[in-house]
């Protein structure tokens, strides 16, 4: 029997799936833009949702609060994101504790940035985990569901492709059910991560992350913070727009639509949204698909 509770299972078994991602907000302004987007999305009956994690733990009070009432209030299946950073193993505990009296069984598991930011050197916290495969294990030891984050052109860290898709394979092995990506700039991008997970017997789902360019500086500097930089092709379709802010939004758009339905026609189990806690762009998105996700 499906368990509708059991993002993994739902992704294994449940057909395409169709997800978002929001994060917990500052001030009241943005919480109540926050909870607009998720009353606007509900409507489209995602798969399930995720709540992000702060850096170093700092959202931890928000990103349970807002999971919570999700969970209470909507008839949206959350999941909350959980870090490394910032914590030892008993305050680890008292998080996933809280998750599961909210009646939270998904977790996305993350060992999390430095708390230099990207691309700064890497230390445990004293008393804490030090790799993602560790939270997994943990989190997994506690009885919830756990995902973990995959990377289309490896992590930027990794020395290689080929040691990248051996750290997956190690969330796999220690319980990780299904993985979600940073955002997917190519198709060829995806299937090489879904070819290499395969290759060292990763044999999870892996569910692309979309993120759509609705301004060219801000996505460009998303993407560098992941070590990368932005497709050619698609710049050449960007730059005479720069002028256009409409016009280039709508590029924008018909880019992440087009992405959707080449990575569906791949093979993707599903789709996951970055909404920047905002749902418009997702709606486009999701009404301009020619089948239904």
């Amino acid at each position: 029997m499906l368990d509708v509770s059991d993002i993994g299972q739902l992704l294994r078994e449940g057909g395409r799936s169709f997800s978002f991602e929001f994060f917990p907000p500052k001030d009241a302004e943005g919480e109540e833009v926050l909870w607009r987007s998720i009353s606007e999305l509900e409507s489209l009956h995602p798969t399930f949702v995720s709540v992000t994690y702060g850096a170093g733990g700092t959202t931890r009070e928000r990103t349970v609060a807002i999971t919570r009432r999700i969970a209470a209030q909507t008839s949206m299946l959350p999941m909350a994101h959980l870090t490394c950073v910032g914590h030892t193993t008993e305050e680890l505990g008292g998080v996933v504790e809280d998750l599961r009296r909210a009646g939270i069984h998904n977790v996305l598991a993350l060992r999390g940035d430095p708390p230099g930011g990207p691309g700064t050197p890497w230390a445990p916290t004293p008393g804490g985990l030090e790799y993602a495969a560790d939270l997994v294990a943990f989190v997994r030891d506690q009885g919830l569901t756990v995902g973990v984050a995959a990377f289309p052109e490896g992590h930027r860290d990794a020395p290689s492709l080929e040691h990248d898709a051996q750290v997956l394979k190690a969330k796999y092995d220690a319980g990780a059910a299904f993985a979600i990506t940073e955002m997917v700039l190519r198709v060829s991008d995806y299937t090489g991560l879904v070819g290499r997970a395969a290759s060292v017997g990763a044999n999870l789902p892996i569910v692309p992350g979309i993120m759509p360019i609705l301004g060219l500086g801000s996505m460009r500097a998303m993407v560098r913070l992941s070590g990368r930089e932005m497709p050619t092709e698609i710049l050449d379709r960007i730059r005479p727009l720069e002028d256009d802010p409409a016009a280039l939004r709508a590029e924008g758009i018909r880019i992440a639509t087009e992405l959707c339905e080449r990575l569906l026609e791949a093979g993707a189990p599903g789709l996951h949204f970055y909404t920047l806690n905002r749902s418009t762009a997702t709606r486009e998105i999701f009404a301009a698909l020619p089948v239904p996700v």
